[in-house]
């Protein structure tokens, strides 16, 4: 029997996400847009309640495409306020909008949101070696970084703790306690 990360419970979709993205280097634009924003609609939820909506959230903002998110308009912030398949707040829409705007500005500068993102960072995985998911920080000089410059940038829902769940997420950190099965799989 495989040695997981508590967290990971026995709900088999967390399962799966552990197992198969958590933690994994993720280098995608798309994908990375998407993650930023998940996180930020997770804010005072829940994971599994974001990652159950997450399908519903890829129709609803048009697979994360951030050049048609910019667009939205009020007709279509009606039409998301009203899908229960998705967290139905406000201001977490309009902050994935405003968003969408950052992000495309940043790719605009530095050629890719991936070659930003990852600079904080310095371009590759951190490894971190706790031995009980207590010892992991819910934020970090990393992420209160991220955040600031995020932040300043025009981001919303962008706060430190949220930006270290992100940089979790996305593999830019490995935080598999060490127990874990997946605390020696490493990728770039």
């Amino acid at each position: 029997m495989k040695q997981r990360c508590l967290w990971a419970s026995d709900d088999p979709l967390y399962i799966s996400y552990h197992d198969q993205e958590w933690g994994v280097p993720l280098h995608d634009d798309r994908k990375l847009f998407e993650m930023l924003i998940l996180e930020g609609a997770q804010a005072g939820l829940s994971w599994i309640t974001i990652l159950k909506k997450r399908d519903n959230y890829r129709k609803a903002f048009d697979n994360f495409d951030a050049t048609k998110i910019v667009r939205y308009r009020t007709k279509k912030i009606k039409q998301l306020l009203s899908n229960n398949g998705i967290v139905r707040n406000r201001m977490k829409i309009e902050a994935a909008i405003r968003n969408a705007e950052a992000f495309l500005s940043i790719q605009k500068e530095f050629g890719s949101f991936d070659t930003y993102i990852w600079q904080f960072v310095g371009g590759r995985q951190k490894v971190n070696r706790w031995r009980s998911l207590q010892e992991i920080p819910p934020k970090t000089s990393e992420s209160d970084a991220m955040s600031k410059d995020l932040k300043r940038r025009g981001f919303k829902f962008a706060g430190s703790t949220i930006c270290y769940a992100f940089m979790q997420a996305t593999g830019m950190v490995n935080d598999h306690v060490q127990g874990c099965f997946r605390y020696s799989v490493r990728r770039r």
